[in-house]
């Protein structure tokens, strides 16, 4: 989940994105205890609205700060004294999404290398630093943000913030460092081609945003890895490393005033200049393209593919009924041992006449676009039966979903959002990614409120906006030959 401060389009027609605000827009004009008696999140085709009772769901409110320098602090403190650790960490809106096809890759490569040594610490001793407080260091990088955090004993949360500061500020970069890492990035790039499902779905956002910088894939092309440079990786700091891009958030066993004096202390050097994600998205939209990529290879088990239409951005008010509609589709795996009585109709179908190895249905959301869609893998055979399965239970939806659906889909996303945030880890990361995404972190009596808005009439009326006669994107690898072509998925989209 996560939630970014984009204008939303007004809506004309009578639908659930008029019943409820975007996401981005905070409704704490009331204490958030009663946010679900506002009509608003009310079922609007009720006729008996129902106000849920989410009371227990009253998690510690974070505390956030800003810095003069726009750098935002968050922390939440955990309800428990059991709690002996944290999680502390910087979360930054800089991805590959802002690169070029030459500087493709270098966000990645820039994470790789933070930790190579700074000017106060060698990577020895960076490690060695690590390690004697038995603490975990940690990096990941995405299309829209990077993010370092570090888990550790509440006692030696400043020494984690001094590390996050010295490497974010003080990174050396040096060329011997950088050719070893070339190699290392290489060979996870090997490593990557040989997971069948991180390459369709690379291969999925190439067909859905060609000729956007949002369908370049993470590590970037080989000849690229072959030529980052020192000032390149400078460049990239200097450019999207700024105070209003970045989020220091803080969980476990921590102290909000002890973190903002700590942070204020040691990010001084962090740029301040305004230069927003939102604001390079708006000189760069993605626009979603149906269009196709499709490699043969014989080679493989099974045939794996993937088919997308455009979704919806994070602060976007239909992303919360496209994400109902995500769980109410569901997923399925042979070999996970799920019974073909699931309650979702699609897994029913595919266990029930064996058309598939596995199916999941997915809804990645970005800025101001997402991706909505099925990833199955099946063998060649199967391919047009479950194709016809998977659009088949798409009118379906459309035409005829229930309420009892609806609602078990709905129960089924609360109970995976809570599960999502078990962890200091998972709360850290949370808040940083929403205030990020949305400018704010939403409460859960505010997104299950909204949630519970979603019934059966606002679940058609998503699937004819996004699905119904769009425009499809498709990715697929293996013994293929089976697949039906581009057109015939386009035709099944029309209404029937």
């Amino acid at each position: 989940m996560a939630f970014s401060s984009r204008v939303i389009r007004k809506i004309k027609s009578l639908s659930y994105s008029h019943r409820i605000s975007s996401l981005f827009t905070s409704t704490q004009t009331k204490p958030c205890e009663d946010l679900t008696t506002d009509p608003r999140f009310l079922l609007y085709n009720s006729p008996d609205p129902k106000v849920f009772d989410h009371s227990p769901l009253l998690f510690p409110r974070p505390h956030i700060s800003t810095l003069p320098n726009g750098l935002r602090v968050i922390t939440e403190s955990s309800p428990t004294s059991a709690i002996h650790t944290a999680t502390i960490g910087v979360w930054i809106d800089a991805g590959s999404r802002f690169e070029t096809a030459h500087t493709n890759g270098t966000a990645h490569f820039l994470e790789h290398m933070i930790f190579k040594g700074t000017h106060r610490r060698t990577t020895r001793a960076l490690e060695e630093e690590i390690e004697n407080m038995g603490a975990r260091l940690n990096a990941y990088t995405s299309r829209e943000q990077t993010a370092y955090y570090a888990n550790v004993l509440h006692d030696d949360f400043p020494n984690a913030i001094d590390i996050l500061a010295d490497i974010l500020q003080n990174s050396r970069f040096t060329e011997s460092a950088i050719r070893r890492e070339r190699g290392v990035i290489l060979r996870e790039m090997e490593e990557v081609q040989g997971q069948t499902e991180e390459v369709i779905f690379d291969h999925l956002h190439l067909a859905a945003f060609r000729d956007n910088p949002l369908g370049n894939t993470i590590l970037g092309p080989s000849e690229n890895i072959r030529t980052i440079s020192k000032a390149d990786l400078y460049q990239y700091i200097s450019t999207h490393y700024t105070g209003p891009r970045m989020v220091v958030s803080a969980a476990g066993a921590v102290k909000h005033d002890d973190v903002v004096n700590l942070v204020s202390r040691l990010f001084k050097r962090i740029p301040i200049h305004q230069n927003t994600s939102a604001q390079l998205v708006d000189d760069n939209p993605a626009t979603f393209t149906g269009s196709e990529v499709r490699v043969v290879n014989n080679d493989l088990p099974v045939a794996h593919f993937a088919i997308a239409f455009k979704g919806a951005g994070w602060a976007d008010p239909n992303s919360i009924p496209l994400m109902v509609l995500q769980s109410l589709m569901g997923s399925w795996n042979k070999n996970l041992g799920v019974g073909n009585f699931s309650g979702s109709e699609l897994a029913c179908r595919v266990g029930t006449d064996d058309l598939a190895e596995s199916i999941m249905s997915f809804n990645t959301n970005y800025c101001d676009t997402g991706l909505f869609g099925i990833y199955s893998t099946a063998l060649p055979d199967c391919l047009h039966d479950l194709s016809l399965a998977i659009l088949d239970e798409v009118r379906r939806i459309m035409n005829q979903v229930s309420e009892a659906e609806v609602v078990r889909a709905r129960n089924q996303l609360k109970s995976a959002l809570l599960l999502h945030i078990d962890g200091t880890s998972a709360v850290a990361e949370n808040n940083g990614r929403q205030t990020l995404t949305y400018g704010r972190i939403v409460p859960f009596l505010e997104l299950f409120a909204r949630i519970d808005a979603v019934d059966a009439t606002t679940i058609k009326e998503i699937v004819r906006e996004f699905i119904i006669e769009k425009d499809i994107a498709i990715a697929a690898m293996g013994p293929i030959h089976r697949l039906p072509d581009y057109n015939w998925f386009r035709s099944q989209t029309s209404v029937k």
